[in-house]
């Protein structure tokens, strides 16, 4: 049925652009750390996304054709951006000559970012309620 695949495609939206949120918040709790798991500074990381296809047969004429089903996540990848280094020498994980690696996180890309997932969001969240409300008013038409 039609009705749903439209709900599920908005549904992957929303799942992804949540990824792409959490993702963002991670960095940006982690824009002053210094010293990870890993050894370093905290590395920015970015989500990827890819279209989610299906090979569809059709059952008349035989054609095979590509059917979307939304989006799908497919990776976490970090940023290779260099580092920022700032010069302090009282902190603890500065270098002989003073200079601190910081995070490759920028606050104001982080916002952008944000913002632009936030809008992607609220876009498919209109779409489930669009949907739903031609779902109830086509169940209206059948009373």
């Amino acid at each position: 049925m039609q009705l749903f695949k439209a709900l599920r495609i908005s549904s992957s939206g929303l799942t992804a652009e949540r990824l792409r949120m959490d993702t963002i918040a991670s960095n940006i709790a982690n824009a002053n750390t210094t010293r990870t798991e890993e050894g370093g500074p905290y590395r920015r990381k970015v989500a990827v996304f890819q279209e989610n296809l299906e090979n569809e047969l059709d059952k008349l004429s035989g054609d095979s054709s590509f059917n979307g089903k939304g989006v799908k996540a497919t990776a976490i990848i970090e940023d290779p951006t260099p580092f920022k280094r700032v010069y302090d020498p009282s902190h603890p994980d500065a270098d002989a000559e003073g200079f601190v690696s910081m995070p490759n996180v920028d606050m104001l890309t982080e916002m952008v970012d944000l913002i632009a997932a936030t809008r992607a969001y609220e876009a498919n969240v209109t779409a489930v309620n669009a949907e739903k409300n031609m779902a109830l008013k086509a169940l209206e038409i059948g009373r």
